[in-house]
């Protein structure tokens, strides 16, 4: 990073280090960055360079600010350069002319002279062309195109050696510069603080769980965060953002719209003191390393950030026997499903393991918790831990039951079948009636729900029914089938819809 104020027509050089860093990290892979610059200013008008930036600052986002308030910091004009010296920005930049190539031939280094015809490298295409030529996920195709090296006359596809540029001239950068004209109303030194947007930066929450013979839960869990920004940031400070925060996306094309960016945070469950402290901040929840991390460029970093014992919970067997393939029902009108005499008569056999377990304080949990993939385990009588599935939560707050999927049962089995299906168009009505068996090969009592959507339309009552029945929401029915070892029990209902 380097620092320099010129202050018109002449110049005060400063070497200015910035202060430890702070960080607040969303997982759309944006953050917040604030930096704290020391500053020589003059009275009037000054001219600052600073290069210590991200690679992907939002140069909108810009804000240099007095943090005491005691003095008056007015950007007249803001310049943001983002392309540092490379190999495609030099050959680009001397596109036309000729240079040296160094070339090795056998032991010996020679030196040809090559006219570059054509720079090469990937380049964007016209609006125009994204316009009529867009990729499914609306994003504009980029145009890759090869170097062109004139050398004896001959065209070359490719470089003939290593290039050999002229020095670097005083327009070049090595890193990404903001320019700033800044306007004072006194001289003095000040320590400025920075705050930007930047992209480049991501982070998410993962949770072990650890299975006991008598279902309570062990839960471990990491935060990992990932550095893309083209900056390394020593000793900095580190806040997690929990929570749907709206950001707009840049405008990439034609399709590109606003979209709702969530961020995820973490807790602390660590004997001897939290690694991370939690808070709710605005119409969020903000999470706080309490120790200061350095995290490199392109690096990733894991920090355990829960640990909790004894969490108590439930294994549930779902059965939900309607196989529907929506692939074959996109676009299609609900009245045309209804009359579809088809629809839902695929039989599912699978019966699903749920796991569930409260997220209250009574259960040795009782924190806000941030989406996240869930991985289960479970010791097998040599006491090693074999992996029995994965799901993902969404941000769950306190005291909320949290409900996991963690595969399909071996030893439970169902199946559904349609017995009657009457649709009287006429009178406005539909009778259909299903028989549903589960069967249990376990060698223990299990509890199996079976679960029935009423899907042909919304006003429906069941007219008959072998089994009592819950009903869950406006279109769902759940039977609760009690099944001992090898034991199978059957179901049967219908339904009468009006419409």
């Amino acid at each position: 990073m380097r620092l320099h104020v010129i202050v018109l027509f002449s110049i005060i050089g400063s070497p200015c280090l910035a202060a430890d860093p702070a960080l607040t990290i969303y997982n759309q892979q944006f953050a917040v960055v604030r930096e704290t610059i020391p500053l020589d200013l003059k009275q009037g008008l000054n001219t600052l360079e600073f290069t210590g930036t991200t690679a992907q600052l939002e140069p909108q986002s810009v804000m240099l600010r007095d943090p005491s308030g005691r003095r008056a910091l007015l950007i007249l004009e803001q310049n943001y350069r983002a392309d540092p010296v490379s190999l495609e920005a030099l050959l680009k930049r001397y596109e036309g002319q000729t240079i040296d190539f160094q070339v090795r031939n056998g032991d010996r280094i020679e030196t040809v002279s090559g006219k570059i015809v054509r720079a090469g490298g990937t380049t964007a295409l016209p609006e125009w062309y994204n316009r009529v030529s867009m990729n499914p996920y609306g994003q504009p195709q980029p145009s890759v195109s090869q170097a062109i090296i004139e050398v004896a006359g001959k065209l070359r596809f490719e470089l003939p050696g290593v290039p050999l540029f002229p020095a670097l001239g005083p327009d070049m950068i090595l890193k990404p510069t903001l320019n700033w004209t800044i306007e004072t109303d006194r001289a003095g030194t000040l320590d400025a603080e920075l705050a930007y947007v930047s992209g480049g930066f991501d982070w998410n929450a993962d949770y072990n769980i650890i299975q006991s013979e008598s279902n309570a839960l062990d839960i471990i869990g990491w935060v990992t965060l990932a550095n893309n920004s083209g900056k390394e940031f020593q000793n900095a400070r580190v806040k997690l953002m929990a929570g749907d925060v709206n950001k707009i996306q840049p405008q990439a094309g034609p399709l590109a719209s606003r979209a709702m960016f969530s961020a995820g945070g973490v807790i602390g469950g660590f004997p001897g003191g939290p690694q991370v402290v939690e808070k709710t901040f605005d119409e969020y929840h903000l999470y706080t390393l309490q120790r200061p991390v350095t995290i490199h460029d392109k690096e990733s970093k894991q920090v355990e950030f829960v640990r909790a014992a004894g969490v108590g919970s439930e294994v549930i067997y779902v059965y939900d026997g309607a196989k529907i393939d929506m692939n074959r029902y996109q676009g299609w009108q609900p009245e045309m499903i209804r009359q579809d005499p088809m629809y839902g008569t695929i039989s599912n056999p699978k019966v699903w393991v749920m796991r569930e377990f409260m997220n209250s304080d009574s259960n040795h949990l009782g924190v806000p918790l941030p989406k996240g993939r869930v991985r289960f385990y479970r010791r097998d009588t040599d006491a090693r831990l074999e992996f029995t599935g994965e799901d993902s939560i969404d941000h769950t707050p306190k005291d909320e039951k949290i409900r996991v999927f963690t595969g399909a049962a071996f030893d439970l089995t169902g199946e559904r079948k349609r017995t009657v299906f009457r649709m009287d168009m006429g009178r406005q009505m539909m009778d259909e009636a299903f028989e549903i068996k589960v069967r249990n090969h376990k060698k223990e009592p299990v509890e199996v729900r079976a679960v029935e959507h009423l899907y042909r339309w919304s006003t429906w009552e069941i007219s008959t029914s072998s089994m009592p029945f819950t009903k869950t929401d406006a279109q769902t029915i759940e039977f609760r089938v009690q099944l001992q070892p090898d034991e199978e029990k059957k179901i049967t209902y219908e339904a009468h819809y009006t419409w």
